[in-house]
C-alpha cells in the first residue's frame, strides 16, 4: 500500500523532513509516495487512510498561502477518521503555526500520529530526522 506525503517546501528543510518521513514509511513497510502540493490532488489524498502533510512557517506563523493554505482548506472537510502526520520546519516563532495546523486537523476528525506534529529550527536536525523516521514508520503501521 503507498502512503503520501504532501508538502510545500520553500528552502528545501520541509522537503528534507518529507524524505526523511518516506523513508520511515518504507522502513514500516508502505510505499512511500512523495508528492509537492503543486502536483497533490485532494480527492486522491482523501481516499488514503493515512497520509503526511509538510509546510514549514510562513509570515506571521501560518501555512504557505499559494498553495499549500488552498490544499488544506480543500482537504479538510475529508480529513475525518483519517490518520494524519503533520510536520515543517521554522526560522522564528515558538510553533505556533503547527499547534493551529494540528488543533485545525483534530477538530476536522484527523487522527494525530505524532500528536503535537514534528516542527524542526531552520535545518532539520539529526534528532528531528529520527523523529520524522520515527513517525513514517508509525504511519506506515497505521496505513
Amino acid at each position: 500500500m503507498s502512503v503520501s506525503v504532501v508538502y510545500w517546501s520553500g528552502t528545501g528543510n520541509t522537503a528534507t523532513m518529507a524524505e526523511a518521513v518516506a523513508r520511515g514509511i518504507e522502513a514500516g513497510g508502505q510505499t512511500p509516495q512523495i508528492i509537492d502540493v503543486g502536483s497533490a490532488d485532494v480527492q486522491a489524498l482523501a481516499s488514503e487512510t493515512a497520509f503526511a502533510l509538510g509546510c514549514p512557517s510562513m509570515g506571521v506563523e501560518q501555512l504557505e498561502e499559494g498553495e499549500m493554505e488552498p490544499f488544506v482548506e480543500a482537504l479538510e472537510p475529508l480529513v475525518s477518521g483519517k490518520k494524519i502526520l503533520l510536520f515543517g520546519s521554522y526560522g522564528w516563532g515558538d510553533g505556533e503555526w503547527m499547534r493551529d495546523w494540528v488543533e485545525r486537523m483534530t477538530q476536522a476528525g484527523a487522527v494525530m500520529v505524532a500528536a503535537d506534529g514534528i516542527m524542526a529550527n531552520n535545518e532539520p536536525d539529526d534528532d528531528a530526522i529520527a523523529e520524522c523516521e520515527a513517525a513514517g514508520k508509525e504511519l506506515a503501521a497505521q496505513a
